[in-house]
């Protein structure tokens, strides 16, 4: 079962995002979750901000997985980013970053987020994925990526 993909709508990717900074890239998260979910965007930008002053949710390799819990949020909400052009991130590899896959839970799903960020950490370990995602310059073709990982062996 791919979760991501189950979570993951075509509304919630998106491409060529112009941002500069991590601040910046935080804040447009916010507007598009107000604009597309109605959770307040003050909201997303301090929980976002506020697990990032704990450590970077930066993975490497051009990868970002920025998470936080949300008060009041109903249900989990993945959304996909990916910049026009690479920000500073902190990641491990010292790389910057231009893919950012958000999840934003609930309080109490404790659980569940941690498998969720399981499964994106082995997703995009996976270099045949980044590869083909790479090459993805519309919504619903990224959607088809993630909805076909992990490809069959």
């Amino acid at each position: 079962m791919n979760t991501i993909s189950e979570l993951l709508g075509a509304d919630d990717i998106v491409f060529d995002l112009q941002v500069a900074t991590k601040s910046q890239l935080f804040e447009e998260i916010g507007r598009h979750m107000e604009a597309k979910h109605g959770m307040p965007q003050t909201w997303v930008v301090l929980s976002l901000s506020r697990r990032e002053e704990v450590g970077s949710t930066g993975l490497g390799n051009g990868i970002a997985v920025p998470h936080a819990r949300i008060k009041d949020l109903e249900r989990i909400q993945l959304a996909y980013f990916h910049l026009a052009s690479p920000i500073p991130f902190a990641a491990p590899d010292g790389e910057p970053v231009s893919d950012i896959l958000v999840l934003l839970v609930p309080k109490q799903a404790t659980e569940e987020h941690l498998r969720i960020l399981a499964d994106a950490t082995q997703m995009f370990s996976d270099a045949g994925f980044r590869e083909r995602l790479c090459r993805c310059s519309q919504p619903a073709e990224a959607k088809k990526q993630f909805d076909a990982w992990p490809l069959p062996a």
